[in-house]
């Protein structure tokens, strides 16, 4: 009983502490023109490139197998219970949320009021006053207002969005809506389309990451394939696609392996509008058959393909001494590029069923602590799985607690015997 006045009690402190900051940027909202609304009036919107985008939510990438081999029911509700989205109140980290909504969707509910919902991970997001809620004043807002929308602040410092674009890809993965209101320190007039436009507007060929950058505009402006930058340059699919491919393998966000899921996204995406060349999306196709050649020779015999499988046979003949969360990344990430991927790309079955079991002991033989501070690549692994098994986290989520308890056992070795 003491318990659950002490979790009542802070339930409902942090609920007065949400309230009041919102309270706080909507006065803000109210005061006097600042000098960002005298500059936003002063800009002709006629003036501003734009796409017109023919669609209020995201394209979906549908996954392609629905394969118990790979992961039995048993195995994936453990996974699941492993990366449910249980975050510190005070300066919760835009990326952990991020991750976590892209895996979850806007629409995960749970039982246990500690967790985040679909919806709160989304208001945190969109909405400045829930993010003060958590960080306070002396941290810069993680929304910018700018004369033409709204941006995101990114990059390493304290509070603020990891990757670029990494925001707007996660939340059009976990299909918010394209009228969604984005709530900004002194506006309350922007939705998530502001936040598309501004990004399409802002887009840079030469930026380090791009991989995000090329996912969040495939889900949303095709059939175009084509826009306009702030400087005036015309950009294409064929561009991102290039760009994606420019560099070694080895090069990029979590061992190169965010880059082929993002040409895969880009792959499926041309398969129902055509957004590539036939030369551009013939390049593309090859450079992942070249991974896939790599994956059939760089897996360890326990089914790990570590963080350096570009080195193919030479990563498993002279092991690099590489944490073992690099080689949960690693081999997370291709297990979840695969699941969208044709046949032809995968390599030998019993190779992916290796990696499977795996990545499903090493995630379920982690206590919450363990999990939690790398949280960010567990994400992927239910969401690769959940692929799989073509479901979403939570609609097999949804549908396991129907008829099961809601603490899977994390005995699962049995499930597939």
């Amino acid at each position: 009983m003491k318990r659950q006045q002490t979790t009542l009690a802070i339930f409902l402190a942090v609920q007065i502490l949400v309230i009041a900051a919102i309270g706080i940027s909507f006065a803000v909202s109210s005061r006097s023109t600042t000098p960002t609304q005298q500059a936003l009036s002063a800009i002709n919107p006629n003036t501003v490139p734009t796409v017109a985008i023919e669609r209020s939510q995201p394209i979906r990438i549908q996954p392609l197998y629905d394969d118990p081999e790979v992961v039995s029911d048993e195995e994936l509700a453990a996974v699941l219970k492993q990366i449910r989205p249980r975050f510190p109140q005070e300066g919760t980290k835009p990326n952990y949320v991020e991750h976590a909504l892209r895996t979850w969707g806007v629409d995960a509910e749970f039982r246990d009021p500690t967790l985040m919902s679909g919806e709160k991970m989304k208001d945190f997001l969109v909405d400045h006053g829930r993010y003060l809620a958590s960080w306070g004043e002396e941290v810069k807002p993680l929304l910018v207002e700018r004369p033409t929308g709204v941006t995101i602040r990114w990059g390493r410092e304290k509070g603020g969005s990891v990757h670029h674009d990494h925001w707007l890809a996660c939340l059009t993965e976990a299909g918010v809506n394209l009228n969604e209101a984005v709530f900004t320190p002194t506006r309350r007039d922007m939705t998530m389309n502001d936040v598309v436009q501004e990004a399409l507007r802002d887009f840079r060929l030469d930026e380090r990451e791009t991989e995000w950058s090329a996912m969040a505009f495939g889900l949303w402006i095709p059939p175009a394939k084509s826009w306009q930058t702030a400087s005036g340059r015309t950009l294409t699919f064929d561009d991102l696609a290039r760009r994606l491919l420019r560099g070694h393998k080895r090069f990029g966000v979590c061992s190169g392996t965010h880059r082929l899921y993002s040409m895969m996204v880009l792959l499926r995406l041309d398969d129902e509008f055509e957004i590539l060349s036939k030369q551009v999306r013939g390049d593309v196709y090859h450079h992942l058959e070249n991974v896939r050649d790599l994956l059939k020779i760089a897996q360890f015999e326990n089914g790990v393909w570590p963080a350096n499988w570009m080195d193919g046979a030479n990563a498993v003949e002279n092991p690099a001494m590489l944490e073992e969360y690099k080689n949960v990344i690693a081999t997370g990430h291709h297990l979840e590029w695969l699941a969208i991927a044709p046949k032809d790309l995968h390599p030998p079955r019993e190779m992916i069923l290796k990696a499977a079991d795996w990545i499903i002991e090493n995630t379920t033989s982690k206590t919450e602590e363990e999990i939690a501070s790398k949280f960010t690549f567990y994400s992927h692994v239910g969401s690769a799985l959940a692929l799989w098994r073509k479901t979403r986290p939570a609609d097999y989520w949804r549908e396991w607690l129907k008829t099961h308890p809601e603490e899977p056992s994390k005995s699962v070795k049995a499930s597939k015997d």
